[in-house]
């Protein structure tokens, strides 16, 4: 009996240790439970926080920070236009300042009253035509120059207004014959001369002969190889005073 009994209790403990096997495997959980549901439900919280904050913050963000950068470089930009401008601007009032300077100390140092800078003018140019020992066929004339602007200029018709300037003048023409060194010598002196004369035009060409005279001491002029020269000069004079009308000088 004693036999019999060991193999039965055997077997009854192995049917209880299966019955209770399958018993927990039924109970045991599946694979996502209450905690892995839960965990997910947060990562998938913080993944929409994330997005969100993305859109809703970062890309406002970025965009006006390159909104402030553009606008940054314009500012710049102006800033060294303006800055340009402001140099140029001083650069330009300092070549006036120059410009004003060297116009008045032109006037004052080299420019003479018209009363006697025309009887000078005379003088020094009756002394250069006998020093260069040269015969005065023509003139000189004179013919006074009024400014640029003023009314008498503007309604005048003279060949001469292309001679004006902003000071007052006198357009002067000689014709005088002479031997061409003589001539160059006179061109010279004239240029070299403390008066301010401008020459305008030149013009050289072989002297008619009018006579086969010998020169005399009054006319130290020989007339075998003469050449004619035509000057046309400009003398000018301060500001502030008028030319009166000049009649021609005979010499």
């Amino acid at each position: 009996m004693k036999e019999k009994s060991a193999p039965t209790r055997s077997i009854k403990r192995d049917q209880i240790r299966a019955r209770l096997s399958r018993f927990t495997r039924s109970r045991q959980p599946g694979i996502l439970g209450p905690a892995e549901l839960i965990g997910l439900a947060g990562s998938a919280v913080i993944l929409i926080l994330v997005i969100v904050s993305y859109l809703y913050f970062l890309l406002p963000a970025r965009s006006r920070l390159e909104t402030l950068q553009l606008e940054r470089s314009r500012i710049q930009s102006q800033l060294r236009k303006s800055t340009d401008v402001l140099r140029e601007g001083q650069t330009t009032d300092a070549r006036v300042q120059g410009i004003t300077q060297s116009l008045d100390s032109f006037e004052s140092n080299r420019l003479a009253y018209p009363d006697t800078g025309r009887m000078g003018l005379y003088d020094a140019l009756n002394q250069l035509i006998r020093k260069n020992a040269l015969r005065n066929t023509s003139g000189p004339t004179y013919v006074p120059l009024e400014p640029t602007g003023s009314k008498s200029a503007s309604g005048s018709k003279s060949v001469n207004t292309k001679w004006q300037s902003i000071y007052p003048g006198i357009a002067i023409s000689v014709t005088v014959d002479g031997q061409y060194q003589n001539l160059r010598r006179f061109i010279r002196d004239i240029e070299t001369s403390k008066q301010f004369l401008i020459i305008n035009s030149v013009e050289l060409e072989r002297a008619t002969e009018t006579d086969n005279s010998a020169p005399t001491a009054e006319d130290p002029v020989a007339r075998g190889s003469l050449v004619s020269l035509r000057l046309e000069m400009a003398t000018y004079f301060k500001r502030g005073s008028e030319v009166s009308a000049i009649e021609p000088i005979a010499h």
